[in-house]
This record gives C-alpha cells, structure tokens and sequence, in this order.
C-alpha cells in the first residue's frame, strides 16, 4: 500500500518563502527613516494584504515600530545591529585605537569592511565635526569612490591607475570626491591581500595635511588594530611596540571641545 502524503509543494517552501518576504520588508527601510503601507507595497511588489499582516507581526516583534501609518526600523533590530557590531573581532580591536586616532588628529574617524563593490561603515566618531560628514553606522559607499574603499581595493590586488602608489605608500587620499570642500586619508588594516577593513580620517582640505603629519597617524592606528586582532594569534615583532599615538598631543579641535 502506498500512502500519499499530504505536503503541497508551496507549503514545503513556506519557510524560505517567508523569509524571502521578511527581506523585502526590512530592505525597503534602506536610506528611508519610515515607510507608509502604500510605500512597502511599491517597493516590495508584496500583495497589500500579505504586507498588511506581516507588518503587524513585526510591530509586535519589536523589530518595527509604528506611529500612526507610517512603520520605522524597531529597537529589537537596534539590539540586534549593535550586537552584531560590537561582537565582531575587528570592531573589538579597534575601538581604543580609533578613539586615539580621533583625539591625535581632531578629525572624523571610520571603520569600514569592502562588501563587494561597496564599503560597510563598522564605526564612525568625530565630536562636533562628525555632523558635516554625511556617513552613518551601517551605510554603504561605493569602494571606488572613497579612500577607504580605494586602499582596500589596491591592497586586495586590483590593478588600476593609483593602485600600485597606494600599496607602496600604505594609504590612500581622497580629495572633493563624496563631500566638497572635505579630504580623508585611509589605510588598510593588515598585510596586502589579507585585509578587508581599513581606518581613515576625514576632514576640511583647510585643515587637512596629506603628508605625514596626518598620514602616519592613519598608518600607525591600522597597524595597532591590525596587532590588536591577530595577538595570540602570529608574532610580529617589528609591530610589537607600544601605541605611539598614546604619546602624542591632543588635536587643538577636540580640546576646545571639553
């Protein structure tokens, strides 16, 4: 005897399906700060109603909120994005150091991983002149079009005009590019075709110095972050020295912050 189970081939696939649908929802919240039903809908191609009834759940899930009709990215997601952040490696090792970097040099400072075509800012700080540099946490940029993205490029192998400078030279510049009138400098973080996250500073080219006075500070921060993340793991002993930034005085700017 043969007996027939009663599995529809949709069924089987509900709980891809479902998660297929939960994507669309939450990546419809890229670079928009609340969304309204009829916005999801266009943006996800989701039936009205399927939307409607996920978009309750995910309220009473707390990873969205609502305020009248309009649904907004929910403190859950939140907690779970500063989780994530604060448990990856490079994220630890860093935080001192970047800290450092920003009081040496009195500019803002970024974290950032290469995804692909893009850079993921991990972490950004910077006091008062934070607010003129339209990054954020979790943004992304094209790679081509920062320096972070082009020292991490370089050192990954690519071959294009500048690349070749930009591994002699341990870093990478920026000039008028993502923001006029502002300049960054960004170095990679480890040996050349291992790393996939660098630092940077960025500023106003007023107060900008592309030589040494701000570049081996760049520099000097992602071999720290680089010694912070693999100690215990290879020795090197030509970086095993102590974070000179510690040593050096603090930037006028973030002084006349205190």
């Amino acid at each position: 005897m043969t007996i027939a189970q009663d599995v529809r081939p949709a069924e089987a696939n509900t709980p891809s399906a479902l998660l297929d649908r939960l994507s669309l929802v939450l990546d419809a919240f890229d670079g928009r700060d609340s969304l309204g039903l009829a916005e999801i809908v266009a943006r996800t191609g989701l039936p009205r109603s399927s939307a409607h009834r996920m978009l309750d759940r995910l309220v009473q899930l707390r990873w969205l909120s609502r305020e009248g009709r309009n649904y907004s990215l929910g403190i859950r997601l939140v907690e779970l994005g500063s989780l994530a952040v604060h448990q990856d490696r490079v994220h630890a090792a860093s935080a001192e150091h970047l800290h450092h970097l920003y009081r040496t040099t009195g500019m803002v400072v970024h974290l950032a991983v290469l995804d692909g075509a893009d850079i993921v800012y991990l972490d950004k700080l910077g006091g008062r002149l934070a607010a003129y540099v339209p990054t954020r946490i979790g943004g992304r940029l094209r790679a081509d079009r920062s320096a972070l993205g082009k020292a991490l490029l370089a050192s990954a192998g690519r071959d294009e005009p500048g690349d070749q400078l930009i591994r002699e030279l341990g870093y990478a510049v920026e000039r008028n590019t993502t923001l006029d009138g502002f300049g960054c400098i960004a170095s990679p973080i480890g040996p050349a075709g291992e790393a996939t996250t660098a630092v940077s500073i960025c500023g106003p080219l007023s107060r900008m110095t592309f030589d040494s006075r701000m570049t081996t500070p760049v520099q000097l921060t992602a071999n720290a972050i680089w010694r912070s993340m693999t100690s215990g793991v290879r020795i090197t002993p030509t970086l095993q020295r102590r974070n000179i930034l510690r040593s050096l005085p603090t930037a006028p700017s973030v002084l006349a912050e205190g």
